[in-house]
């Protein structure tokens, strides 16, 4: 095809000269600016263009000078550009990068992209590398990440062409650190190439001795360490973060260093370290000035993030009203901000606050709209987990089996993008599921997956539901001996009250109270259970204390019935 439109401009030679120079600008051009470039007069250009417009090898819209002009087709404008040897290229590219420079500053300015093809292009590599620089600053800042990537990564591409200096280094810091986030965004934190920016970007920090710049790429590589379930490396580089901020006594980077310390404190689940940081975070933070944070660190809003794993922290610690609170503030917060991946991230991390508290209405509707967004956008994390929460509330409807089909299929993609964290938690659902469909060996054999990944990674916020569930299991598989179910649930209240976990030792003193009222220890279930349901001072309408409550009223009636039936006997 390429080689018959060739012939076919073959036969037009005068008309060629124009094509090829309409093909160094683009697939469209405008007249004005061929019209600056090329070497005939104007009536010899206007007719030119006119025949390639009969020819059907351009269409025109408007009329010279403020005409446009579009190749019919991409190898139209792809073979007349290959028909110029490779000097006329080069010198037609930096004719029309001088023209953008001295007479179209509006281009120069919102599209430098532009102005980098045309620099690479002219063998201008120094100038390409700013504009491919700028586009991909550009494109950050307003959340188009597969942009910067493409931008960011072309100008990586350019800047091996110059030689090995220290500004050359300087650059690549720049361009590393600034490709970071946007690999995050796209391709999701844990993924391989977020790892080797990072890296690359801490060797050049430390080749450079620069310290400005070595905090965004410690917090970076703590991030991708992070989301891998990496935990003993991610709480390493926090030690560091939250020196490195103390030293420079800049509040940002103490704000950005508090929320990191939070978050490894939280999945390590040290619950009163993770709160602590994470509210200094809330404390310092102003949606005005700290709403460009995000383009540095993630791609993710500040506030928004502390707030929501505030309120997994609240709830865990036995707070389900304060956690609720945090989580309403976080959703009119993320939408202030006008960051799409927090605000899809947001809708997440908001949902499983609704796990915990039984709002799978809520649930429902917020995981929805953050799986549209994500499709949208190509936000990969997202693409992972919102399948796993949507299967996990049709799990809690009965609808196990197509529950399994989600869950699924969102942890093979969740997996796909390189993260570990939260995979405990998200397992939880199948086990769930199976004992639902009372298939306990299968969920036997997540439950062991699941273990192994807290012993693995050290992520141990969830590790006490999942030594209930353990129980359960236990129980569903046979109610004969009851010794090894009734160990889990000491273990896992063992292991909620260490970490001040309130939430998870209530669904534990449940389970264990149920197996007591089985046995015919009534008493005993009701002490256990009435001991740690007189704790909470909030969050009666949330459905694990109601159910405790449900559970205590029939205990109590129990007792009273056994209490009449010894009097009687007496």
């Amino acid at each position: 095809l390429q080689e018959s439109l060739m012939a076919r401009l073959d036969r037009l030679p005068k008309l060629r000269e124009v094509a090829q120079l309409g093909a160094v600008i683009g697939r469209e051009f405008a007249y004005e600016m061929l019209r600056a470039i090329a070497p005939m007069d104007e009536a010899r250009l206007q007719d030119g263009l006119n025949q390639l417009v009969e020819a059907e090898l351009l269409y025109r819209r408007g009329r010279p000078p403020r005409a446009k002009y579009i190749f019919k087709h991409a190898l139209i404008q792809d073979a007349a550009y290959q028909s110029l040897l490779k000097r006329t290229r080069q010198q037609c590219h930096r004719q029309v990068a001088d023209l953008l420079e001295s007479r179209f500053p509006e281009t120069v300015e919102t599209q430098p992209e532009l102005l980098a093809h045309h620099h690479t292009e002219a063998n201008s590599p120094q100038t390409a590398v700013e504009y491919w620089l700028k586009a991909g600053q550009q494109a950050v800042h307003r959340f188009a990440d597969r942009e910067a990537v493409g931008h960011l990564e072309k100008g990586l591409g350019v800047l091996v062409t110059l030689p090995d200096t220290p500004e050359r280094a300087r650059q690549e810091l720049t361009l590393q650190t600034s490709l970071g986030p946007a690999l995050m965004a796209t391709k999701g934190y844990a993924a391989p190439a977020v790892g080797k920016a990072y890296r690359r970007a801490r060797d050049l920090c430390q080749e450079l001795k620069e310290i400005t710049q070595l905090f965004p790429v410690l917090w970076g590589l703590w991030m991708y360490h992070l989301v891998r379930a990496e935990h003993e490396a991610a709480s390493g580089l926090t030690k560091q973060i939250l020196s490195v901020a103390q030293t420079t006594g800049d509040a940002d980077l103490a704000l950005e260093a508090h929320f990191a310390v939070g978050l490894s404190a939280f999945y390590c689940g040290e619950l009163l370290s993770a709160r602590e940081h994470l509210e200094q975070a809330i404390s310092a933070y102003d949606p005005e000035r700290h709403r460009g944070l995000a383009s540095t660190y993630g791609g993710l809003d500040p506030g928004v993030c502390c707030l929501e794993y505030v309120a997994w922290t609240l709830w865990l610690l036995g707070y389900p009203d304060q956690a609720l609170k945090r989580a309403d503030e976080a959703q009119p917060l993320a939408k202030r901000v006008a960051n799409l991946y927090t605000q899809t991230r947001s809708l997440y991390w908001d949902s499983l606050v609704r796990q915990f508290t039984g709002q799978w209405d809520v649930l429902r509707e917020r995981i929805e709209v953050a799986i549209s967004m994500a499709t949208d956008h190509g936000f990969a994390l997202v693409l992972g987990v919102g399948p796993i929460m949507r299967g996990w509330a049709l799990v809690t409807e009965g609808r196990a089996e197509e529950g399994i089909r989600q869950i699924s299929q969102g942890l093979e993609r969740y997996r796909a993008t390189g993260a570990g964290f939260q995979l405990p938690h998200l397992l939880t659902p199948l086990i769930e599921a199976y004992r639902k469909l009372e298939q306990p060996e299968e969920g036997f054999a997540v439950l062991a997956e699941a273990q192994a990944l807290v012993e693995k990674t050290g992520e141990r916020y969830y590790e006490a539901e999942l030594q209930r569930l353990k129980g359960e299991l236990l129980l569903a598989q046979s109610l004969d001996d009851p010794a090894e179910a009734e160990a889990c649930f000491h273990n896992a209240l063992e292991i909620a009250r260490r970490m001040h976990a309130k939430s998870l030792e209530l669904r534990t003193a449940m389970s264990l109270a149920r197996l007591w009222q089985r046995q015919g220890k009534e008493g005993d279930a009701r002490q256990l259970l009435n001991d740690v349901f007189a704790w909470f001072t909030e969050g009666f309408d949330t459905a694990d204390l109601r159910e405790a409550r449900a559970l205590l009223d029939e205990l109590g009636a129990m007792q009273e019935v056994g209490i009449s039936e010894r009097r009687a006997a007496e």
